[in-house]
């Protein structure tokens, strides 16, 4: 859907700068206060929490339109950490103006309940992947999401999407070893339903990996610019 002249100069004042980082750099530290809002103009990242030894859950992958942050808007300091997974570009947005956009915006305001309400069923995805699929619909459901997601925003050529993810991110995302990991991707592979190569994504035969994760695909809207 267009934006309108007045609803992009709004969306230019509200923000307090763009910038970059780097591949591995942090955006947002573990258990420090943040005061600003991002959304994502380019590039992949993740929201994750590490535990003391070093274990870390990757909670979801960030992709260009995404808005990061919201969840500290209700905690004295980030409940998780948010990391580069490539070069990425975001646009920064101070917290205290998020009031003013609700009184002033009350589309942009919905635009943004919608962005927040659809992480929430991002969560219970992956919280359905982690508590009772098996492997094989793990790695399946993580192969079809993360496709779905780049054909939606345009990172999809000749049915190749951009894959930037190492083993060790998507054992990290699914709760499974890098063992096994390895070890499931290739059972898949050896039935030709996908094809990973040069950080991109290939799928195959697309209904058997929705079979094998019961995946529904459900109409998507836009996401919305900000």
């Amino acid at each position: 859907m267009p934006v309108g002249k007045e609803d992009l100069a709004f969306i230019e004042a509200f923000r307090s700068g763009v910038d970059t980082l780097p591949a591995g750099e942090t955006l947002i530290p573990e258990f420090r206060a943040s005061t600003k809002l991002y959304t994502l103009y380019s590039g992949w990242a993740f929201r994750f929490k590490t535990l003391s030894d070093g274990r870390r859950q990757i909670l979801n992958f960030l992709l260009p339109g995404d808005l990061v942050g919201l969840q500290d808007e209700f905690v004295d300091q980030s409940t998780h950490g948010v990391e580069a997974l490539t070069d990425i570009s975001f646009c920064e947005f101070p917290r205290e103006k998020l009031w003013d956009l609700f009184r002033t915006k009350p589309e942009m305001g919905y635009d943004i309940t919608w962005l927040a309400a659809r992480e929430e069923q991002l969560v219970d995805e992956n919280l359905l992947t982690a508590g009772r699929r098996n492997a094989m619909e793990r790695v399946a459901m993580l192969l079809i999401h993360l496709h779905q997601r780049a054909q939606r925003i345009g990172l999809v050529e000749d049915g190749w999407a951009e894959f930037p993810l190492v083993q060790q991110h998507m054992a990290d995302a699914l709760g499974l070893s890098l063992v096994h990991t390895n070890k499931t991707l290739r059972r898949l592979q050896k039935l030709g339903i996908h094809e990973l190569q040069g950080g991109k994504l290939r799928l195959v035969n697309p209904k058997a990996l929705q079979r094998i994760a019961e995946w529904v695909d459900r109409p998507n809207r836009r996401v919305p610019l900000l």
